[in-house]
């Protein structure tokens, strides 16, 4: 790294301090900062989200957050597991067998009872909420998540059959345990015309869905006719703070009681925690990446797009934004699953003589101007003026655009407007569950303009992303996965930046229950 790097990074350093301390005295002073009312008597725990709740419905959930209420409200025939390695338990299901390549057959426990009177849950709330993810008048953004399901045969009241087209190894861990597995009530839903939104005629999990402050806080209540008897916790209330630094704050100030922390603040607290808490290291699935739209009239050049993958230096960005604490990505799959790729085709580091030579290549000797989208957190700004740095050496001039999270996580949806076309260079992040092919699903031609912002299509990706669901062998899997990414990489529409990595923190008064990527299973926190 050259001198001049290493003084744009600390520089950066210094002005993320800065402008993170101006902005929590700001959110201090306006209240924004999440305001807790202690009911007496009450246990209650109190979390911190990266982003509000969009939906309870599991055909329209947006990803994890959604996802961390749902697992709480709603049953599931099998859960993750809390701990260190991935693996599943029972919860609906009373018993549930693979009893061949393209059948899983399960029985449901007696006694399982939704709120608000609906009744008891049966093999036909199974079949409806299944088989309703893939009904295109629904029209699910996680279809992609049950893969070549075909349908739910019902063969008694709590007895069914999950019937796919071809086998589907992903459903037993990401179909199943995560938020296309969630049951919801046949009659409930139909009455309410097929679809909710942000509130829930009725539930089957350990808590209920109580109230909904948007941009505040959602507050969860026990549920007093939960079939697993006791929920741990009377409320749970659960508060979108954008920035891991403001979270940590309110933590600290005692207003949260578990948050994921900002790598930049992991060596300082375990040098010197605040009282009465716990550090956890976990692994991250999530990828960060620089997406470039492929149908811009800019970035539809694909020598401009590969002179920018060349421009951007992955090394610097770990250094200033992730203060060294997280890897450099080779792909969208994270190390310790199959796919995972050993190196990337362009190198972390940047080559600027390369970046000019594909610049020349694209007619654009004389320098370009190209735009780059970023949400507006102090770790993703630092990546966008590192960004800018590098491309100017190159001679390409990078204008960013800043938003919030609303408006950032509706740029490259074409059913909320035009806006999607304006995109040209875009910094994202997914999460994502412990199968490649939930990194893979939202890169498909049918995914553009729903998750697929770089508007990528590629017959051979599409094909082999299809082949790859189905297929048994690992090692096989393990190939067209890695074929995938390459295939990503070389259209230039990709710069794979890094995983990241989980800390988090929270109080000793709690014992948190995670997944092995250190995201909460709310469901299972208990008082310590």
């Amino acid at each position: 790294m050259t001198t001049e790097y290493k003084y744009l990074i600390e520089s950066l350093r210094r002005r993320r301090f800065l402008q993170t301390s101006g902005a929590l005295g700001l959110a201090a002073a306006s209240g924004v900062l999440p305001q807790i009312v202690y009911a007496q008597g009450k246990k209650i725990l109190k979390m911190r989200t990266y982003a509000d709740m969009r939906s309870l419905d599991p055909a329209h959930s947006q990803g994890i957050v959604d996802e961390e209420i749902q697992s709480a409200i709603y049953s599931k025939l099998i859960q993750y597991k809390p701990g260190r390695e991935w693996g599943w338990e029972l919860d609906a299901a009373e018993s549930i067998e693979q009893v061949d390549g393209t059948h899983i057959k399960f029985k449901l426990k007696p006694g399982i009872m939704f709120t608000n009177g609906y009744g008891e849950m049966t093999a036909e709330d199974v079949k409806y909420s299944f088989e309703r993810i893939l009904d295109e008048a629904i029209e699910s953004t996680n279809t992609p998540d049950w893969g070549s399901l075909k349908e739910v045969s019902v063969d008694g009241k709590y007895a069914g059959t999950i019937v796919f087209n071809e086998p589907y190894p992903p459903a037993w861990n990401i179909a199943l345990p995560y938020i296309v597995g969630n049951i919801i009530c046949k009659k409930a839903w139909e009455e309410a015309g097929g679809k909710v939104d942000t509130t829930t005629p009725c539930t089957s999990g350990p808590y209920v869905h109580q109230e909904w402050q948007p941009k505040q806080k959602t507050i969860l209540a026990r549920n007093p006719d939960w079939y697993g008897g006791s929920a741990a916790f009377d409320e749970i209330h659960i508060f979108p703070i954008d920035d891991e630094n403001t979270a940590q704050i309110a933590f600290e100030s005692g207003d949260i009681d578990f948050t994921r922390l900002s790598l930049s603040a992991v060596g300082n607290l375990k040098a010197s925690p605040p009282e009465n808490s716990t550090i956890d290291e976990y692994p991250s699935l999530y990828y960060v990446w620089v997406g470039m739209n492929v149908e811009n009239e800019v970035t539809a050049n694909q020598n401009l797009r590969k002179a920018i993958q060349h421009c951007i230096d992955v090394p610097s960005i770990l250094q200033a934004s992730y203060f060294g604490a997280a890897d450099a990505a080779t792909g969208i799959i994270a190390p310790g699953l199959t796919g995972h790729r050993a190196q990337s085709m362009v190198p972390p580091a940047a080559d600027i003589a390369k970046a000019k030579e594909y610049l020349a290549a694209a007619g654009m000797e004389g320098g370009a101007t190209v735009t780059l989208d970023v949400l507006n957190k102090a770790a993703n700004v630092t990546t966008a003026q590192i960004i800018q740095a590098t491309c100017a050496e190159a001679g390409i001039n990078v204008d960013v655009n800043m938003h919030e999270s609303g408006a950032f996580w509706s740029l490259g949806d074409s059913s909320a407007g035009e806006r999607y076309k304006d995109v040209q260079l875009i910094l994202n992040r997914f999460s994502m569950g412990p199968d490649p092919s939930y990194a893979t699903a939202w890169f498909i031609t049918d995914q553009r303009g729903i998750w697929n912002w770089e508007w990528f299509s590629n017959e051979e990706f599409d094909k082999l992303e299809a082949a790859a669901k189905a297929e048994a062998d690992q090692a096989a899997r393990d190939e067209m996965y890695q074929r995938m990414q390459d295939l990503m990489e070389d259209s230039g529409a990709y710069r794979f930046i890094t995983h990241e990595a989980t800390p988090v923190i929270y109080r000793n008064s709690i014992k948190p229950a995670l997944r092995p990527d250190g995201l909460p299973l709310l469901r299972h926190f208990t008082p310590a």
